[in-house]
């Protein structure tokens, strides 16, 4: 408070020196607009002008202010014995007759209207600007969520951006189901944005894919995600899909197992029937044992005797 009421002291004493009628002879001009991404360094660049020629300009003060906070943000003050005023991540740039006010880690309270007060050795001026700041959103995420096993809805989600955006809902032939859907946005601690959509999906109507797409505030589409639906019947409850596995596995074993043993047996059986091959070890061997008492000879054996004695 001690340091905003010196410098509108000092302020006062050079209006008060140099009076109204030097004022005239200079001007501050201010783009009208600036924007800035969270994160990163902003600028806001303003330019000290002369109405008439003049000999020679020295500025002497730049104060930056922004509209609605009682404390000035930067103050650049070049007299002999004098020492600049910085606020933490704030801090003037002064290059010939540019001024600019250098915001090093730009946030979203960052944003709204500021005053560049320029003191000359030739008369003061003052001019106002905006300052815009934006924020990209992080990639979205989407998930299903299922009611008795069974796909009810879709949930998307995007953090990280600002200003305010949208999400919209496509199937896979890019008909858009946005106006089904139930969309809330969220302010964070930090000002940024956190979207968030429900997609309800109707039995019997429902998709095998759908996109959950993210547009910034200027209605150009940013990033997407994809959802995929792996089946539109009932979900198996995942204790019953543990036991399933590793009896699937433990009964495939055993199947193949009686296949090799079934396969074994047969071949041995076929092997048993398989007639001998040996080699032949006489002639003797191919006539079969005879018995005259159980097998009597053929009734022309004693003719055939009786001619040969």
């Amino acid at each position: 408070m001690a340091s905003s009421i010196l410098l509108l002291f000092l302020i006062i004493c050079f209006c008060c020196c140099y009076g109204h009628a030097s004022s005239a002879f200079v001007e501050v001009v201010c783009d009208e607009t600036s924007i800035g991404q969270v994160g990163h360094q902003s600028m806001l660049t303003c330019k000290v002008e002369t109405t008439q020629e003049t000999n020679g300009l020295t500025i002497l003060v730049v104060v930056w202010k922004k509209k609605g906070d009682d404390q000035f943000l930067s103050a650049l003050d070049k007299r002999a014995g004098k020492e600049n005023k910085l606020q933490p991540g704030y801090k003037v740039a002064l290059n010939n007759r540019t001024v600019s006010l250098v915001i090093t880690d730009t946030k979203v309270k960052d944003e709204g209207d500021y005053t560049c007060q320029v003191v000359t050795d030739s008369g003061n001026a003052i001019k106002s600007t905006n300052f815009k700041v934006t924020a990209k959103y992080h990639p979205p995420t989407a998930n299903i969520s299922y009611e008795k096993g069974i796909p009810k809805s879709l949930f998307c989600k995007a953090t990280g951006g600002y200003p305010a955006g949208e999400l919209r809902w496509f199937d896979e032939n890019q008909t858009e189901w946005t106006k089904s859907a139930e969309p809330r946005v969220n302010k964070m601690e930090d000002g940024l944005s956190e979207l968030s959509s429900k997609l309800l999906l109707m039995p019997g109507s429902t998709f095998s894919e759908y996109t959950c797409a993210v547009y910034n505030a200027s209605g150009n589409r940013v990033d997407s995600v994809a959802v995929k639906l792996p089946f539109t019947g009932p979900e198996p409850p995942k204790q019953l899909s543990a036991i399933i596995a590793p009896v699937l596995v433990v009964g495939s074993l055993i199947v193949g197992l009686l296949l090799v043993l079934l396969i074994c047996r047969k071949r041995s059986q076929q092997k048993n029937r398989r007639p001998s091959t040996a080699p032949l070890m006489g002639t003797h061997d191919m006539v079969p044992h005879s018995n005259q008492e159980i097998d009597p000879p053929p009734p022309y054996f004693e003719e055939v005797k009786d001619s040969m004695a």
